[in-house]
């Protein structure tokens, strides 16, 4: 099963709000996901991004992938370089 950490849009028309979930692949933008672990508010100057670190490194960990635009999210909290750092000291 292909894990992906994505977006899901929500909010009103014209003023969306994004949760960062951890879902399959195979279901819809907005449809079933196992977790949420973060939120991102775009419309806000500057842009308000939470993410819950915790379970985002363990999720990538065991395979999940983050989309291009949730990793550019996750290499401005810093959480990209921590978890290339994980990988590394593995080996």
């Amino acid at each position: 099963m292909a894990v992906k950490i994505r977006l899901n849009r929500m909010g009103e028309k014209k003023h969306p709000f994004y949760r960062i979930v951890v879902a399959d692949a195979r279901s819809p933008r907005d449809g079933r996901f196992i977790e949420i672990v973060g939120n991102y508010d775009s419309t806000k100057d500057p842009a308000i991004i939470n993410v819950n670190e915790e379970k985002v490194l363990d999720w990538m960990q065991k395979g999940a992938q983050p989309t291009d635009t949730v990793r550019s999210l996750l290499r401005k909290q810093g959480i990209m370089a921590k978890f290339d750092a994980l990988k590394r000291s593995k080996k």
